[in-house]
């Protein structure tokens, strides 16, 4: 028989009005303009009591919920009104063996909850187990949470759109900037200082003008969803300034909002209206693999003491978590309830908030089914036929920390991916890595072999070269190791694996030869990125030199180490970079030779002798089989033949761009550049070499090499005349 360990006090009822029956549909609290509605799901429990609190969190009541439907608890209260905090009281067996988890005395968020009003604050009393030794999750804690459970709050969530319309940009005319909502303009010196680190400050002209500047076509934004705080990371001062920690999946977080975040989803509701109109589309980061409930020694806030058994996936001995994320637990995907937790949190954001698209963390862990990542999981099958999130752009972070976790390129039609493979090759590159130029071509022309093989396009690739975790990249050419004293965990957080080259010397510099390595490192990165088919996603910070001081795993630091440190005006380094990275986008926008929705072929395509692609050597000519596998081999050019595209457009018209010649010399040396027979009987316009700071476009005309410095890049436009048809008709012998 089951044993229960401790007996919960239960402290004594308010008396209160009894609540009416209710509805079990939709899960949480809704406010009809009469009354509220609670809805809560637990397979597992014997009661439910609703607590309603004070504007101040304080003076408990407690109402039964009176009826249960299909394993969903509900009641309505007449006359509730948005603005009423509440959470709940669960009853049922402590049976952590069974995996039952149940403690009255413990109050518990909402996960339905709209708007988390009080986010909580640590206290031993949060455990549903008196804390003591490794055995002590087996003991019930009969200690009352409710000072200290974070609180939800009933909302209103009327506002006026006034018409917006969502951009609904092609996959292959986005470009993404992934940003900290805080970050991003806590240090802004022009924006006012109130709305700095908000999401108001976010949807101010001035940080809109910096976006709409650089061209990017989407903003990125790490969880904004509420989460909470470690408990070793408050102990030491410290807070999770990521936010992948979440407990609350349709609340946005209270902490970037401003003044008491009171306002909150008006506030986020506004910033993705003034993005809307700005032309630019709204990703969210979201964490649903796991939330900040832990393993069995964490705390007992929400899902834990709502039915512990049927939201977290758990081992055979169930006292135990599965634990795809290194976070402690992984939600049960496996459960239509969970499932329908992670899919209705999706719809609210899309409907309700407006929001264009989702990049799911550790994505792999939402496909397991029994064990093994599985692409025909409930999980891609229901947002593959949803009427609304079929149509939003949908981002895989195609890994987890389970056996079998890394599946970049083998997510389902439908999914985009983070390209790992593509950050760490083109990083390898350009530090110096010999033997790898034929995997360059491959992330050069969107990884065909990742994602051709079952139907997908180009654009499933989002290429990045840094993003929030990890170096930014000024910090990628700046460092060989990692310096995240600051975390305090003696440095051993944060990956080892990098793959970056500090340039000749670690850290700060005043070698003026080292600098300008570096400086043409950056352009070489950011150069390589905007000039790959696929979608580029660039790291906030990055056009400018933003520096965590070699921290790759800044985390845990909302302060200055993490905030972006915006230039000056005359800052002329930084901001030339910033011209850089603007100019990058606008080329690219320009191009559709580099924003195909097909993958190249490498052959002759409609029905002319000529390709659409070539690829040239050094020395003059095309690359032979040898030489792709040459260790040695660290320069190689392509030619991009814009009128062979094979795409159209949204009439059905076939698209041609300019035919473009891209140089990239990855030795340490100057080289001297040999286009070959074709190239030297076209006529060339140089757009920019990353050897200077500046787009600087050159009428060349025909010429038969270029001198090319060390680890630098060029690229070129065919000027037409009337012999350019003719001499790229030529045998293939030469190029």
């Amino acid at each position: 028989m089951p044993t229960t360990f401790g007996k919960p006090k239960l402290a004594p009822l308010t008396k209160a009005k009894a609540l009416w029956p209710g509805r079990p549909y939709p899960l949480g609290a809704s406010w009809d303009g009469s009354g509220i509605n609670f809805a809560l799901f637990s397979e597992h429990a014997t009661r439910v009591e609703l607590c309603l609190f004070d504007e101040n969190g304080q003076g408990e009541t407690r109402l039964n919920l009176p009826e249960q439907t299909n394993q969903v608890w509900h009641g309505y209260l007449p006359g509730g009104k948005p603005g009423q905090l509440y959470g709940y009281r669960v009853h049922g067996p402590y049976e952590p063996s069974n995996g039952h988890r149940f403690n009255v005395n413990k109050l518990l968020l909402d996960p339905y909850a709209r708007d988390v009003a009080r986010a909580g604050h640590w206290n031993d009393a949060l455990h549903g187990y008196r804390i003591g030794t490794s055995e002590s999750d087996l003991s019930c804690d009969d200690r009352d949470s409710a000072p200290f459970a974070p609180l939800g709050r009933v909302v209103d969530t009327a506002f006026d759109w006034g018409g917006d319309t969502p951009p609904d940009i092609p996959w292959a005319e986005t470009a993404i900037y992934e940003l900290h909502v805080r970050g991003f303009t806590k240090l802004h010196p022009q924006i006012p200082e109130s709305l700095r680190g908000t999401y108001a400050g976010l949807g101010s002209p001035v940080a809109i003008s910096h976006l709409k500047k650089l061209g990017v076509t989407a903003v990125e934004l790490l969880p904004v969803h509420a989460h909470f705080d470690e408990r070793f990371l408050v102990d030491q001062g410290r807070t999770n300034y990521w936010g992948y920690n979440s407990i609350g999946y349709f609340a946005p977080q209270r902490r970037y909002a401003c003044g008491n975040g009171e306002n909150v989803i008006h506030e986020f509701k506004s910033m993705v209206r003034a993005l809307h109109q700005a032309g630019i589309e709204v990703i969210l980061d979201v964490v649903y693999n796991h939330t900040g409930e832990g393993n069995q020694m964490g705390p007992t806030i929400s899902l834990r003491g709502i039915d512990n058994a049927s939201y977290y996936r758990l081992k055979k001995d169930r006292r135990y978590y599965t634990d795809f994320t290194g976070c402690g637990n992984s939600l049960n995907m496996q459960h239509p309830r969970a499932l329908q937790l992670v899919m209705d949190s999706l719809r609210y954001w899309a409907s309700e908030m407006h929001v264009d698209g989702f990049r799911f963390d550790l994505a792999s862990a939402l496909a397991r089914e029994n064990y093994e990542v599985d692409r025909t999981s409930s999980f891609f099958d229901i947002i593959g036929q949803d009427p609304i999130l079929s149509r939003v752009k949908l981002i895989a972070e195609p890994w987890d920390v389970g056996p079998g976790g890394y599946q970049v390129g083998n997510f389902p039609p439908g999914w985009t991916e983070w390209n790992g493979r593509y950050r760490d090759t083109m990083r390898r590159f350009w530090k110096g890595d010999g033997g790898i130029i034929s995997e360059v071509a491959t992330r050069l022309c969107g990884s065909n072999d990742l994602y051709d093989w079952n139907g997908r396009q180009p654009h499933a690739s989002i290429n990045f070269i840094t993003c929030h975790d990890g170096f930014t990249l000024q910090d990628l050419v700046s460092y060989n190791e990692k310096h995240n004293e600051a975390n305090k965990e003696e440095n051993r957080d944060g990956s080892n694996d990098n793959q970056s080259w500090n340039s000749g010397a670690e850290g700060p510099t005043n070698d003026k030869e080292i600098q300008a390595l570096r400086d043409r490192r950056v352009r070489n990165f950011l150069a390589t990125l905007f000039l790959s088919q696929g979608v580029p996603m660039i790291l906030a910070g990055d056009e400018f030199g933003q520096t965590q001081n070699g921290n790759n795993n800044a985390y845990s630091q909302d302060n200055e180490i993490a905030w972006l440190h915006w230039p000056d005006k005359n800052d002329a380094k930084k901001n030339a970079l910033i011209d850089f990275v603007a100019a990058l986008h606008a080329f690219r926008k320009k191009q559709p030779t580099l924003r195909r929705r097909r993958f190249l072929q490498g052959r002759p395509i409609h029905g002319q002798t000529v390709r659409d692609i070539y690829w040239i050597k050094s020395s003059g000519g095309e690359i032979s089989e040898m030489e792709w596998k040459s260790s040695n081999e660290r320069s190689f050019g392509l030619c991009l033949i814009g009128d062979q595209l094979s795409d159209t457009d949204e009439k059905g018209i076939l698209l041609t761009g300019d035919t473009l010649l891209i140089l990239i010399n990855g030795h340490h040396e100057n080289i001297d550049f040999a286009l070959g027979e074709r190239a030297r009987q076209l006529s060339w316009e140089q757009i920019f070499d990353t050897s200077e700071p500046h787009f600087i476009k050159r009428q060349i005309g025909r010429v038969s090499s270029h001198p090319m410095v060390a680890r630098s890049m060029s690229v070129w436009r065919m000027v037409p005349d009337e012999t350019q048809l003719e001499a790229l008709l030529k045998p293939d012998s030469q190029n």
